[in-house]
């Protein structure tokens, strides 16, 4: 009931519709209790005192009811149904900001097709309840209590049989409620689980074919197909086995109505015309007993999705704005690592005790091995993470005491992991700055040496690009997103790894490009190639999250350890045979 009342509450903006409702299917309920009272009285007084002129007048009013039903039923249903649409609209949308809000270390852990799900499958079945089942709910109530009253002032005695079953059937009711909530919550579970393993074959299509594990992968979803399938049928067993029960107590009550009405009738203590019009009342009476087994199926259903979606709506964001947060002025790029200390877990401390002075205008290239923190180091500066002992500042401002908004527009980052949407390369670009103009957008593109591609493609900027990024190759796309990166006219840049797909002769292109680009910037740079960390006014060698070695190419190279040990096994190849470890770029780099 907690979880209904919540996804309650999405509906009060749009309580006159829900009033308006209500007031239409009282209309109906009541327009259908007229019909019985009509057959009474044809039965009664056209019928049984023969006055059969009055039979054409009987019939109209039938027929009359019927259209007013139907009329005031379509106008319930569509007012209800649109309060329901807009409700999960806003709903959806709710869901979805929160999840734009929502910190890295949420989606470190969450899936994909879970989410989806929740934000389709689930969203969809609190739509059905509100629109459909509250409307039913409400109807079978009035239609309970209405109904109630009027065969008890008919006869009172045939009422308190009918209803002997009653308790029965409430019970098993119940009993239904209770086992099937458990089932539709597991149904629930596994959709998501089915749609997540479906989002991640369709994602990694590529290496699924590459390494020739089509009939594995079938073989995988064929597991969460089948899971789907039982909890289903778990459902199904209970719905198959309680409705005929719930059949069985309903013909029951009617039987003990028929045998006790026909004897009164025999004994003319109750009209024909009565009796006929008790049975119809009487199966109004039954149907919201039965319906309500329906009803708590439906509810249900959209309380274990409503507890879905929920469980995202209740995660906080691991980080936010502070309430007195303010906004960074235009930086000039001074940032500092002050003892800072991090860890995904509290407990295991991926970054420790790192101080780093890092001047406007300074490049500092980060190096060490797999793990050793590199890019753990660099998603703190635009609080992606955030510090667990320790401070960082940009311009002296602490980075934690500034809003979002304003801290994260003026770095640009190239991720290693290079993302592009499924729009036009212009858009792509433009990402960061969606104001940017054309000539903004083109000189970006030639920095990153993208433009002379871009323009000898039929649409040139306007050329459409496939689900992330599908068509171009790892060093297009990499040069697309330094361009992305660059039209922001960030102060302080972030490349992480950005030309490890592009070959060296271009990458030597681009770097001769970013070098002026990059001489008025901070810039923290993860690279593997000599030619990217030469120029750098500091390099951080990281061991196990410390600071194993500072300092310039030339003066770590003539110090022992683990940069000179990283400089023999990496970038000893990158140098011309016969030149000198100080030396310039080499041809090859070239």
């Amino acid at each position: 009931m907690k979880v209904l009342a919540r996804l309650g509450r999405f509906a009060l903006p749009y309580w006159y519709l829900g009033l308006l409702s209500l007031a239409l299917v009282a209309a109906v309920a009541g327009l259908a209790l007229v019909t019985p009272l009509i057959i009474r009285w044809i039965i009664d007084s056209v019928i049984e005192e023969g006055r059969w002129h009055l039979l054409i007048y009987g019939a109209l009013a039938v027929v009359a009811v019927a259209i007013l039903q139907g009329v005031l039923s379509f106008a319930q249903r569509y007012s209800m149904e649109y309060a329901a649409q807009r409700v999960t609209h806003d709903l959806r949308n709710h869901l979805y900001r929160h999840l734009q809000e929502l910190s890295f270390s949420f989606y470190d852990k969450a899936q994909t097709g879970q989410l989806m799900s929740r934000l389709t499958a689930d969203v969809e079945l609190t739509r059905r309840f509100i629109g459909f089942g509250l409307v039913r709910l409400a109807e079978q109530i009035f239609t309970f209590t209405a109904v109630l009253v009027l065969i008890l002032t008919m006869h009172w005695k045939l009422t308190l049989l009918a209803l002997l079953t009653f308790p029965l059937l409430a019970h098993s009711v119940m009993g239904f409620a209770t086992k099937v909530r458990p089932a539709y919550v597991e149904i629930q579970q596994q959709l998501a689980q089915l749609t997540a393993v479906l989002q991640e074959n369709v994602t990694g299509m590529r290496v699924v074919k590459a390494f020739a594990r089509e009939e594995y992968e079938a073989n995988k979803f064929n597991v969460q197909n089948w899971g789907y399938l039982e909890t289903n049928l778990t459902a199904v067993r209970l719905r198959a086995f309680y409705m005929p029960y719930m059949n069985f107590l309903s013909a029951l009550g009617t039987t003990i109505v028929l045998w006790y009405g026909g004897r009164e009738v025999i004994a003319t203590n109750l009209t024909l015309g009565q009796f006929v019009a008790f049975n119809s009342l009487l199966l109004q009476l039954i149907m919201p007993v039965r319906f309500l087994g329906w009803l708590v199926s439906l509810a249900q259903r959209g309380a274990a999705a409503g507890e879905r979606i929920f469980e995202v709506l209740d995660t906080e964001p691991d980080v936010q704005d502070s309430p007195d947060a303010v906004e960074l002025p235009p930086v000039e790029g001074r940032v500092v690592f002050d003892d800072v200390t991090f860890g995904y877990s509290p407990d295991k401390p991926v970054l420790r005790g790192i101080s780093i002075v890092a001047e406007p205008g300074d490049t500092v290239a980060v190096l060490g091995g797999t793990g050793s923190g590199k890019s753990t180091l660099v998603n703190l500066v635009p609080r992606f993470y955030d510090v667990q002992q320790g401070r960082i500042s940009i311009d002296g401002h602490d980075v934690r005491d500034l809003t979002l908004d304003s801290l994260r527009p003026q770095i640009g980052i190239v991720s290693q992991e290079t993302f592009l949407f499924a729009a036009s390369l212009r858009e792509n670009i433009a990402y960061g700055k969606p104001r940017a103009t054309m000539k903004e957008i083109t000189t970006a593109a030639k920095a990153a040496h993208i433009h002379d591609f871009i323009e000898n493609l039929p649409r040139g900027y306007d050329t459409e690009i496939g689900e992330r990024g599908v068509g171009l190759s790892g060093g297009q796309k990499q040069r697309v997103a330094i361009a992305r990166a660059l039209v922001t006219g960030a102060r302080i840049l972030i490349m992480d790894e950005s030309t490890s797909s592009v070959d060296t002769e271009m990458e030597y292109r681009i770097q001769q490009a970013l070098d002026d680009l990059m001489a008025d910037r901070t810039s923290f740079i993860i690279a593997q190639r000599l030619s990217t960390v030469r120029k750098a006014d500091k390099i951080l060698v990281l061991e196990d999250g410390v600071i194993a070695q500072e300092g310039s190419h030339q003066e770590l190279l003539a110090q022992e350890g683990p940069y000179r040990a990283i400089y023999e096994m990496q970038f000893r190849g990158q140098e011309e045979p016969g030149s000198s470890k100080e030396g310039g770029a080499s041809d090859g780099d070239r």
